[in-house]
């Protein structure tokens, strides 16, 4: 292991040292002499949550299969740590060198999550790079970003040299061989930036010049570099079947949020939620075969030793073989004592047999996804859900042993009325009575059931991409009014935080006007915004008016 970049006398003053100690199981540390590329890959979140993200995982091992190419983790150190680091002048470090990431070639932020935002600019900050690419020189790294959230680059369009649009493994050895054969010719840092052009799917914002209308709408979104594409087109691997996927996983040193094996099963959705973006960005579906899965679950229950596996995918029972591969499954990991954690399922016949023989006599709480509590509603959101199917699969459920069940539902919806938001409290006490309708002797235990909701924030790239979000004061009166229409003492009530979405949704659909209100948001002490023990709602209103920025027009 390399010499560590944080003192012991430090790492013992700090929550969860593991943290940034780097040396886990499957990880990687290469000779950097030996190398032409390193790239620092960047979770702006803390270690917890960033160990848990599949993105990371694959391409972390994806980078890393070229002997040409050393790619490290950086994760956001908490704040007890950030102190010590600022005090001590301590560079912020890549955990497998221990090396200051403003050492790398490139620095690459993944970026799942508008909320992070702040934590990006405070770890280039920590890293000793220079927070706007305008001010970056030849001895800087190049900061590229991707994600999700890529696909509205606009609110970090300052601070970030390159957009990478699209799914990772597309493009990433092109452009490691352009970069290294530029590299090898002495190339300027300025000229690979204008190379990158060429690359499909790639955004570089200071090639293009935006003007506006007088209402603050834009006007035109215009290249100003011969090389700069109009439009740029989305990254997907094409065939699921031939693509790299890898067989081992990092082991965490402390508990993750989600410990344990993940087994890619497909990419995409066939549902076409009008609301979700991942549904929209991620297609077409494109499906590994069962024989595929199966030779990466023994894979990876081997080279990791978890004795938990967890099938990722947007929508898991659309998969075409789901009877026979969880057959297949099953058998792998009754053999090696490995439990299998599923996702949430539509409830029918098929899943609840699927699910008999996964738990067996545990049975965990069953998770249902109406996301609206009117039939007129999920017709709005194109939810394919009906009622009736709600109430059989909770019926087929509790006549199977299942006592437990969570309910997601997203409030401020679209042409949402008051009937819609009552009707999330009638869905849950009419799945309570279904429970009693199962004879008295064959119903296991009370019935509980979990509402939470979520408040709608407009996203890009989707049919509701366009339509006005409530206000907070809104969100809080139909939250209000969901627990004063719930008569069941049976029924548990949770809401999201309706001002973390009130943010969200003004850089979700921010243009670059919006970075200002970011950069002065993280001037005004804004980090780690995701934890709701960290957001300050009053810091963000004191950003955005020193910005210049109206909420209610992009929110």
């Amino acid at each position: 292991m390399s010499k560590l970049m944080i003192a012991d006398n430090i790492l013992e003053q700090v929550q969860s040292p593991s943290r940034y100690i780097g040396g886990e199981i499957n990880t990687y540390n290469k000779d950097i002499e030996k190398v032409d590329i390193r790239f620092a890959f960047c979770f702006p979140d803390v270690y917890e949550v960033a160990m848990s993200h599949i993105g990371m995982q694959i391409l972390y091992h994806y980078f890393n299969r070229r002997e040409d190419v050393f790619c490290e983790r950086v994760f956001a150190p908490w704040e007890d740590l950030e102190s010590q680091m600022r005090k001590h002048q301590i560079p912020l470090f890549t955990l497998e060198s221990q090396r200051p990431i403003k050492e790398n070639d490139f620095i690459g932020f993944t970026l799942q999550y508008e909320m992070s935002y702040t934590n990006i600019l405070n770890m280039l900050d920590l890293g000793q790079v220079p927070i706007y690419s305008k001010d970056r020189t030849e001895k800087d790294p190049i900061v590229i970003a991707g994600g999700p959230c890529a696909y509205n680059p606009e609110p970090l369009a300052p601070f970030i040299d390159c957009f990478y649009i699209g799914e990772g493994e597309v493009q990433y050895d092109l452009i490691f061989d352009l970069y290294k054969e530029h590299k090898k010719n002495g190339g300027s840092r300025e000229d690979f930036i204008e190379k990158m052009l060429e690359i499909e799917g790639i955004y570089v914002p200071k090639f293009y010049d935006v003007t506006y209308k007088e209402d603050g709408r834009i006007e035109a979104f215009t290249p100003n570099h011969p090389k700069a594409k109009a439009k740029i087109k989305k990254q997907i691997v094409v065939d699921m079947e031939e693509s790299f996927y890898p067989d081992k996983q990092i082991v965490p040193w402390s508990k993750a949020v989600h410990d344990r094996v993940f087994l890619e099963m497909f990419r995409g959705c066939l549902r076409g939620c009008r609301f979700c973006q991942a549904g929209m960005i991620y297609r077409p579906v494109r499906e590994k075969s069962k024989e595929n899965l199966i030779d990466s679950a023994k894979e990876l229950i081997d080279s990791t030793g978890y004795d938990e596996i967890s099938l990722s995918s947007l929508s898991t029972s659309d998969y075409s073989h789901l009877p026979e591969f969880m057959d297949m499954l099953l058998d792998t990991c009754q053999n090696e004592r490995v439990n299998i954690a599923l996702p949430s399922l539509r409830i029918d016949k098929m899943t609840v047999d699927l699910m008999n023989k996964v738990q067996g006599v545990r049975k965990s709480s069953l998770t249902f996804a109406p996301e609206a509590g009117s039939q007129r509603m999920r017709d709005v959101i194109n939810k394919n859900l009906s009622e009736e199917e709600i109430l059989n699969g909770s019926k087929l459920a509790f006549d199977a042993g299942w006592n437990r069940v969570k309910l997601y539902f997203m409030i401020g919806l679209p042409s949402e009325e008051e009937e819609d938001i009552r009707g999330i409290a009638k869905l849950g006490e009419q799945i309570v009575d279904t429970f009693y309708t199962i004879p008295k002797g064959r119903r296991k235990g009370a019935v509980q059931v979990a509402i939470s909701t979520a408040c709608f924030v407009p996203k890009p790239f989707t049919p509701f991409q366009w339509t006005g979000q409530n206000t907070h004061e809104e969100f809080i009166e139909k939250s209000r009014l969901i627990k004063n229409s719930i008569t069941r003492r049976q029924i548990k009530f949770n809401h999201h935080d309706s001002q973390t979405s009130v943010i969200e949704a003004v850089i979700a659909r921010g243009d670059r006007r919006v970075a200002d209100g970011i950069y002065q948001a993280y001037k005004g002490g804004s980090t780690f915004d995701s934890w709701t023990e960290y957001f300050s709602f009053d810091n963000w209103l004191q950003a955005f008016e020193k910005a210049d920025i109206d909420i209610d027009f992009y929110a």
